[in-house]
Formats: structure tokens, sequence, C-alpha cells
């Protein structure tokens, strides 16, 4: 028992040893098996807090150094015990956070992590901060439990594929949600701009848009595949006119070549004729 006390406190110094400054070294493991534990950097988030910002201070944990396999919800369980836990943001580098919501597809632009990267812890009391700092003085703590595992290995690819398989209805669903919103985000482009028509600005200029009797083409899909339908109608007619125009030039080769050899054919036999003329009076 002494020696594995032993042990356990010069893990915790090579660990506490390895963080660089301003960091904190968390011990973690990704199961009861695993013998070496990997190391988890913490510090208070600390930026100036704006309108925008989703990573309020003072209640924000930066973690570095997350592993492929450490997902959100591993991240707020592991550190559920210090604190409430309001969001987990995890991203490829550190960057500022965006309040705003963005539209995120269960079928589009959906990737899997291939390295490590960096997460922002969001606590709903501040206390959870320096709760999350003292984890250090504990044994290494687990990301896969019994009562709640990571997959890995075959049943990880499992879900995987189980996950990429399409559900029709929940796929016609969101691309009809996502239309109705874009259906509505460009009616009230065009009726802003129909509003600042010919309105002047502060310094005077008054904007003019193309409308009239030949209006520009309107950017949908639809129009520019009429487009390039056209454009490529106009590409085989000038095709058809120019193999047209090669078959015409050929047949009056072919002719003038054959009214040659008529008129050649021609000579011979009269040149014949006047060979074998021959004076008979009777």
């Amino acid at each position: 028992a002494a020696s594995r006390r032993a042990k356990m406190a010069a893990a915790k110094e090579r660990v506490a040893g390895a963080a660089p400054p301003g960091y904190t070294a968390l011990a973690v493991k990704f199961g009861a098996r695993q013998r070496s534990p990997h190391c988890l950097l913490v510090k208070e988030h600390r930026v100036r807090e704006g309108p925008g910002d989703a990573h309020p201070p003072h209640r924000t944990l930066f973690v570095l150094n997350v592993p492929p396999y450490c997902s959100p919800d591993s991240l707020s369980r592991l550190f559920a015990r210090c604190a409430p836990v309001q969001a987990v943001d995890i991203r490829d580098k550190p960057g500022p956070g965006e309040k705003a919501e963005k539209l995120k597809s269960k079928f589009f632009n959906h990737r899997t992590a291939t390295g490590f990267r960096v997460a922002y812890v969001v606590f709903r009391k501040p206390a959870g901060i320096q709760a999350a700092k003292a984890l250090s003085q504990e044994g290494p703590l687990l990301i896969s439990t019994d009562s709640h595992p990571v997959k890995t290995g075959v049943s990880k690819w499992i879900a995987r594929y189980a996950d990429s398989v399409v559900d029709r209805e929940e796929l016609k669903a969101e691309v009809d949600a996502f239309m109705q919103d874009y259906d509505k985000k460009i009616a009230e482009e065009e009726a802003k701009a129909a509003k600042e028509e010919g309105v002047p600005d502060e310094e005077g200029w008054v904007k003019v848009t193309r409308k009239g009797r030949k209006p520009g083409l309107p950017r949908t899909e639809a129009a520019n595949l009429r487009v390039l339908e056209r454009e490529k109608r106009k590409r085989a007619r000038k095709e058809l006119l120019n193999f047209y125009a090669w078959q015409h030039r050929e047949t009056k080769r072919e002719h003038i070549a054959q009214l040659r050899k008529k008129f050649e054919e021609d000579k011979q036999r009269i040149a014949l004729m006047r060979a074998q003329r021959k004076f008979r009076p009777y």
C-alpha cells in the first residue's frame, strides 16, 4: 500500500510538473484498465465579455489536449462533480465564441474528429472553475465507465454506420425547414430593397437597381439551369451546322472529280472516233 501511494504521488508530481505556466494538469484515463494517464491542461478562460460571446468569463474553463474519443457528453459528465455544467464547446483550435446558434444539420457538414482539440466548459456557477482545478489533487479521472461507456472498435464502427443511414422523413423535414428559412430571408431582402429603392442615403446617393423591360436574371438554380441548357443547345446547333457545311464541301468535291473523270473519258472516246474515221463515198 505504501509503495502504491508513493507511485501515485510520483505520478501526480510528474503530471503537475508537465503543465505549462498558468495551466493545471488533470490526469484522466480512458478506462480503468488503462495504465498510463492522459493529461488535460485547464485554466480559467479570461476574455472581455461582449454581447455575442458564448464563453462568459469567471464561469468558463479552457481545456487543452482533448483526445478525439472525448465527446462533449464525456466532458460534461467529467466536470459535473465540480458544479452544474451549462454547455461544452469542443473546437479544433481556440477562437471567439458566437452566442447566436447556428443551424447544425444531422445529415450535412458532419465530420469525425481526427486529432486532439480544445474545449470550453461553461459552468452555471463561478465556483466550478476552482473546483475543476482542485481535481488535480485526486486520482486519474475515468472517461469511460460502466454506467457511461464510450464506444470503441467494432461497436463504434457499427454505431457510425447506423448513424450514416439516412431517414427520408427526417431529411425531408430538415430540407423543408431550410428552404422555408431561405425563402423567408429572400423575401425580407427583397422587401428591404424595394423599401430603399429611390431613397437617397446620408451622402445623397440613390441606389440604382436593374429593373424595367429587361431585368437581370434571377439568382435561382432553375434560371441557371435554363441558361446552361440554352448554351448547350446553341453549341450543338453550331456543331451540326459545321458538319453539314463539311458534308456539302465533300459532296461538291466529289461531283467535280466525277465531272473531270467523265470529261477525260469523253476526250478519249472522241480521239478514238477521229482515229477510226474513214472516207466512204458509197
